[in-house]
């Protein structure tokens, strides 16, 4: 039965993929498409890929949906085919980042390649549940269906064990106890037979170790190789990073909101400053929904911030105060955090920029030496051609918000 079921999933993919002639559709962006997903998934918590239109029954699905339900917040699962030269790059991580980034709902995010067992998971805004929960619950459930079980049979254990009591890890399998070698063994006299020809081999070899030590140490330090993350885990670092900036901004994105809808009646150059903030507020909003990257989340966070500073001149104004100066943030690098001091004079092939830069940028290029810039897609983000890098994040040249509602970042 599970073998079918396995053999009717390989095919309904096969038969998907040969149904689609060659540029008989559009390639979507990663924005697009999980905007595409997101929307699938506000109508149901159950996205499956019309890859999998025939091969997953309609009594599996209920059954996902149905234990789903049953935990008591919200549950978004997504089963698809994953490879790497799909819109997500064949990454469960991708799928997870964007479809979380469009949809804006807190809940219990799972994703699994349809053509495996192994689901992928984020929890968003759900106190009630720790990831340990979700990982051990993931564990047991990968163990109780078996290596031939199909993705939804394991994503209804997994919610089926999530709404019992918390499991522990999954136990490592216990081997049968081995008997030690029998040089081990006391004989009928009470010794040992051959540790005494071992002893005296082990004490030359841990003398021989030393005097090799020794010899080493005499001739200088060893070099020792250069510490390096490896490429994936710092793809995983990466990816991290950019889920928790996106968190943030979201938040800071409604957090604003909210205080522009509530922001007293203003006139004059208070009104100028609210409609300022306004622009920038929708700009992030624009940027966040479609953003590909961390300079995509970095920008929406700029924007922002400008918004931020606009709202508190706009209250300043409406309450009879001074507003206070504000510097911008870091122009290499927002990260860093607010720039110091006067715009740092900057050689740009034949002419000068002046850019608000922090402390240790500034310090940087005293000792000319490369900053610490935000990286892109080919070293430091201003190597680029978009918005961000023609502006430095709107430090020169225009309007960064009127530019996103132009649609220039994109360009």
């Amino acid at each position: 039965m599970k073998a079918r079921y396995a053999l009717t999933l390989v095919l309904a993919l096969v038969l998907s993929l040969a149904a689609v002639p060659a540029g008989a559709a559009p390639v979507q962006t990663p924005a697009e498409r999980a905007r595409e997903i997101a929307t699938a998934l506000t109508k149901d918590p159950l996205y499956v890929d019309p890859a999998y239109k025939t091969g997953l029954p309609e009594n599996l699905r209920a059954d996902v949906r149905a234990k789903a339900e049953a935990l008591g917040y919200p549950v978004y699962s997504i089963i698809l085919p994953l490879t790497p030269s799909d819109a997500f790059q064949g990454k469960e991580r991708n799928v997870l980042t964007l479809v979380m980034d469009a949809l804006r709902k807190p809940g219990v995010y799972v994703v699994v390649d349809g053509g495996q067992r192994f689901p992928w998971f984020e929890a968003k805004d759900v106190p009630q549940l720790a990831e340990d929960q979700l990982q051990n619950a993931r564990g047991h459930a990968l163990k109780d269906t078996g290596y031939d079980a199909g993705p939804t049979e394991v994503l209804a254990r997994m919610y089926e064990l999530l709404a019992g009591p918390p499991l522990g890890p999954v136990s490592p399998k216990k081997n049968s106890p081995i008997n030690p070698p029998r040089i081990f063994q006391p004989t009928a006299d009470g010794g040992f037979p051959l540790l005494g020809i071992l002893i005296p081999v082990i004490a030359i070899l841990v003398a021989l170790g030393l005097i090799i030590g020794l010899r080493r140490r005499g001739n200088g330090p060893r070099r020792q190789k250069p510490f390096s993350i490896p490429p994936h885990v710092a793809a995983t670092v990466a990816a991290e990073r950019r889920r928790r900036l996106t968190k943030e901004t979201t938040a800071e994105l409604t957090q604003l909101g909210s205080d522009l809808a509530a922001l007293p009646t203003v006139a004059g150059e208070g009104l100028r400053h609210q409609q300022l903030a306004l622009d920038a507020h929708d700009a992030a909003g624009r940027v966040l929904d479609a953003s590909r990257d961390l300079v995509d989340v970095v920008g929406a966070m700029v924007l922002l911030d400008q918004g931020r500073r606009e709202y508190d001149t706009a209250r300043a104004l409406a309450d009879g105060r001074k507003p206070s100066a504000v510097l911008p943030l870091c122009a290499f690098n927002p990260l860093h955090g607010r720039s110091s001091g006067r715009p740092t004079p900057v050689d740009a092939e034949g002419s000068t920029l002046e850019l608000p830069l922090c402390s240790n940028c500034r310090q940087a290029l005293k000792r000319k030496t490369a900053p610490a810039s935000l990286p892109g897609d080919d070293g430091p983000y201003w190597h680029g051609d978009d918005l961000w890098a023609r502006t430095f994040f709107g430090t020169i040249g225009e309007d960064l918000a009127g530019a996103v509602s132009r649609g220039e970042y994109r360009s």
